[in-house]
This record gives C-alpha cells, structure tokens and sequence, in this order.
C-alpha cells in the first residue's frame, strides 16, 4: 500500500513538473514573439545591419536603394537603405545638425520640388552608440495621387556616417496604418547601426 501511495505521489509531482514547464515555455514563448517577429538583415560588404519584419520579401526597384524590403500584403509598407559617398573624413555632425541634414534629405530625397509632394520633418535627434552619431528622424509626406488627391504617409529614417558613405535607413507606410505599426517602425529604424 505504501508503495502503491508513492507512485501515486510521484506520478503528480511529475504531472505538476510537466504543467510548470508547459506554462512556462508558453510564457516564454509569448515574451518570444512579441520581441521577436523581425529579423536581422546584414551587409557584411557596405558595413550595416537592421531588422526588418518576418515575411517580409526583398524586392528590386529602381533607383538607388541599396537594398528594399516590403510587406507581402501592405506592399506600400516598405524599409530600405540608401549608401551614398561622402568625405572620407566627414562626420554625420559635419554634414550639420539633426535638423539641418533632416531638411536637406526633406528637399532632395522625400519631396524634392518636382515630384509634386509635400512633406514636414515632425521630429529629429542625435544619439550617439558606441563610436558614431545616429540622427533619427521623423516625417509626414503627402503623396499625389492619379485623381489629385493626397495619400498620407509616415517616415522615419535613420541617418550615420562611416568609412566615407553616408548610410540612410528609411522606414514607410500610409498613415492609416501608423497607429498599428508605429512601435514595430521605432524598433527598425533604432536597430540600424554601421561600422
């Protein structure tokens, strides 16, 4: 009878183990997915790496993206990086303030004069990791669309300088969809970094 009472035990404890580890995998799992579902995109040759969204697809465009990455149902949702000679011993402050560089990229790149669109720089700032200067920046653009309208969209781009290049990491979408994606966009464009 005994023995028959610690088997009995035994088996418990074991189904108790077996439960905390289920829970505890789930849980972790959870925790797992919500900081995960991006996936590192690196550059071993021009010297940068970011995150970008699972299932997301590398796509060709023309221009001069270095490399573009959209969403396969959003396809207006897009990241790319843009490398562009420079100085070889510039900096990101020589090229001048957060502002200053946000404005020119503003002017020349988002919404030169002749494409007809219309855009506001909402936020720019510096951060300095390690050995190089990172300068955020944030955007509204509006875009003409075939029937005269404007579509919205919101920008946010990451801007370093190494090696002689200046480095552009440009994340977009409509700005219908920003209250939803908005902390997934923050998350990619601060994983941008150069070396």
């Amino acid at each position: 009878m005994l023995s028959l009472s610690l088997m009995v035990s035994f088996m418990v404890q074991r189904i108790v183990l077996v439960f905390i580890l289920v829970v505890a995998l789930m849980l972790g799992g959870c925790g797992a997915n919500a900081a995960t579902g991006l996936q590192a995109y690196v550059d071993s040759i021009d010297g940068y790496e970011f995150l970008y969204p699972t299932g997301w697809v590398q796509v060709e465009v023309s221009g001069n993206a270095d490399v573009v990455f959209h969403d396969i149902i959003q396809t207006s949702e897009n990241v790319s990086v843009v490398v562009s000679q420079t100085s070889s011993n510039k900096t990101l402050t020589d090229l001048g303030s957060p502002e200053e560089v946000g404005q020119r990229l503003l002017r020349n790149v988002i919404a030169p004069q002749e494409s007809g669109r219309n855009a506001e720089l909402l936020s720019a700032a510096a951060a300095e990791i390690g050995p190089k200067t990172y300068y955020s920046l944030e955007y509204l653009v509006q875009i003409p669309t075939v029937n005269g309208e404007f579509q919205e969209r919101h920008n946010l781009s990451t801007i370093a300088v190494s090696r002689g290049k200046v480095f552009t990491l440009s994340v977009s979408a409509p700005e219908g969809r920003w209250p939803k994606v908005e902390n997934r966009y923050q998350q990619i464009a601060q994983s941008f970094s150069v070396y």
